[in-house]
């Protein structure tokens, strides 16, 4: 284009009902906590600024249109929120990228729009982007492409956090492990069964050491436990004090603890390797402890996770595996999985998944993760209302081609039908909360032979159908004959 045109950006800004998606994500991480600064560099409206003033953040701003006289001052944690996508001049937005990094103590935080969903009729090419009708610039990324943008600009290895989010880290122990925390199973302490005398005498000395092993799947090392003294000079040493604790409680689950933990790193490590693997030293101490007592060394840590990870690109590998899980619903393509049921997948699948979410960070809002068995895809599928809609329809997808790395959004938001759930406790473990609520629905549309026609039942307007044919309604997740509803 011969001509430059006169972009307005600071008609991009958007006025926010809540704080934006990648500084709600930071917060839900603990990347941003109330013991951290917080900056918004272009910061718009001003919306995030105040918004975790509120929470009781230290927080503050800056926008070269609206606050263009507030003081940039570094913070621990940077947000620069939508800024890149906006400017035209591509040296500019390099130099945003690097002021901002500059300004950062801790954690930047990089976001920027990727994939295009609308139509591009009033839209106009320009530079790396397009003109939109409303004046504003926009350079629409591929996620991929994004992350190469800021590491070859900072010269480091951001970290995917959600589609078109990003942190960079300062701290390379820091950035591990977060990166391993991700893949960490929640697990519950394990409940007393027999409260033995000397277990009651000291619970509530027992408790700290209790609730580190819930988390690490190990005992502690010197330095790690808040009232070691007390538990030493009392016991000589942390393994005496924990058999107090497994005299009162079940060993099978603190085993059980400890070997989910073991594969939690498996799974970590293994994604290690499509990055520049961290050195031992370059891990945070209590990952280096958890490698030690779990495997005996880094070597034989990286070793079994690469074994497993490499297996992955034997054929049928993956097919046999979502075979055989006990996990998630079986389709004659795909299994699909809970977000929720992942951690309980075969370590082979999970890391399956991690080659698709090392990519887009986890799937923000996801509700269904689909593994397709004839093809190396993996598809993220999203139903707000799974909790509360006895049948949810599908809003949208994500898919990743994990050969290519291309990926693919569909919105279904706007279709007049769209496919619906059945049989949800399928899709989710025993320990699911809802699980028996779902378990007793598909009971009932069983006995009222509701499921039988596959085929027809997989969207709204079919699903409606049948529920009018056979004359009944649903109500929360319980089946009602409609001649009952009106006696």
């Amino acid at each position: 284009m011969s001509e430059a045109l006169e972009i307005e950006r600071h008609r991009a800004a958007i006025a926010r009902a809540e704080i934006s998606r990648p500084v709600r994500l930071a917060i839900e991480w603990a990347v941003l906590n109330p013991d951290k600064t917080f900056f918004d560099y272009g910061c718009g409206y001003g919306g995030d600024v105040q918004r975790v003033a509120n929470l009781g953040y230290n927080s503050a701003g800056w926008d070269p249109y609206y606050y263009p006289n507030e003081p940039i001052t570094a913070a621990d944690v940077v947000n620069l929120g939508y800024v890149l996508n906006v400017i035209e001049d591509q040296e500019e937005r390099r130099q945003s990228l690097i002021q901002a990094w500059e300004l950062t103590r801790n954690v930047l935080i990089v976001a920027a729009q990727v994939l295009i969903n609308a139509s591009s009729k009033a839209q106009l090419a320009y530079s790396d982007g397009i003109v939109t009708s409303r004046n504003t610039f926009q350079k629409y990324y591929e996620q991929a492409e994004l992350k190469k943008y800021i590491d070859e600009v900072l010269n480091v290895d951001a970290v995917p956090v959600a589609l078109g989010v990003y942190f960079v880290f300062r701290d390379e122990a820091e950035k591990e492990s977060f990166k391993a925390i991700r893949f960490f199973s929640r697990t519950a302490t394990p409940r007393v069964r027999i409260p033995t005398k000397r277990f009651e005498d000291y619970q509530e000395q027992l408790a700290p050491l209790m609730a580190f092993f819930t988390k690490r799947g190990r005992l502690p090392v010197k330095g790690e436990l808040a009232n070691e003294q007390e538990l030493l000079s009392e016991f000589g040493n942390f393994r005496r004090a924990f058999a107090v604790v497994l005299q009162a409680t079940d060993e099978a689950e603190w085993d059980a603890i400890a070997y989910r933990r073991s594969l939690d790193i498996q799974v970590y490590l293994a994604l290690t390797h499509f990055d520049q693997r961290p050195r031992f030293s370059q891990l945070a101490p209590e990952m280096r402890h958890d490698i030690k007592a779990f495997f005996g060394s880094y070597e034989e840590a990286c070793e079994v996770a690469d074994q497993k990870l490499f297996s992955l690109g034997r054929p049928g590998v993956v097919q046999t595996a979502c075979d055989k899980s006990k996990v998630g619903k079986h389709t004659r393509g795909a299994l699909y999985v809970h977000v929720s049921a992942l951690v309980a997948l075969d370590p082979l699948l999970r890391i399956y998944e991690g080659c698709a979410s090392r990519t887009i960070g986890r799937v923000d809002g996801a509700t269904l993760i689909k593994y397709y068995i004839d093809q190396p895809q993996i598809s993220y599928l999203f139903y707000p209302d799974f909790d509360t809609d006895p049948h949810p329809a599908l809003k949208a997808s994500i898919t990743i081609d994990l050969k290519t790395l291309y990926v693919t959004h569909r919105d279904y938001s706007n279709r007049a039908n769209p496919p619906v759930l059945h049989r949800k406790e399928t899709f989710v473990t025993s320990n699911y909360p809802l699980y028996e609520q779902f378990a007793k629905l598909t009971q009932q549309e069983q006995q009222f032979g509701l499921l039988k026609q596959k085929s027809e039942i997989g969207t709204r307007e079919g699903w409606q159908k049948c529920l009018a044919a056979h004359g009944v309604e649903i109500k929360g997740h319980e089946v009602y004959l409609i001649e009952e509803q009106s006696e």
